[in-house]
């Protein structure tokens, strides 16, 4: 099974990843690259931003469903 399929089967879990997780976890080199190479397979994955209680941002990323505008 490809790294990126592996990521897909994490994301259909319901898991929201940040791009250090999937690199740590799936030995993927660049997480952002194969985010991006989901979405253009037509899989809507969305990246949220989270603030911790220390003020750290960290983006998080998450199937979805998409939007009607996005379908049309």
């Amino acid at each position: 099974m490809s790294n990126k399929a592996r990521v897909l089967e994490a994301f259909q879990k319901g898991e929201q990843l940040t791009a250090a997780q999937i690199k740590s976890r799936f030995s993927v080199k660049n997480p952002t690259a194969t985010v991006s190479d989901l979405r253009y397979d037509g899989y809507a994955i969305y990246a949220n931003q989270h603030t911790d209680t220390k003020g750290r941002v960290s983006t998080k990323y998450r199937l979805g469903k998409p939007s009607r505008a996005i379908v049309a």
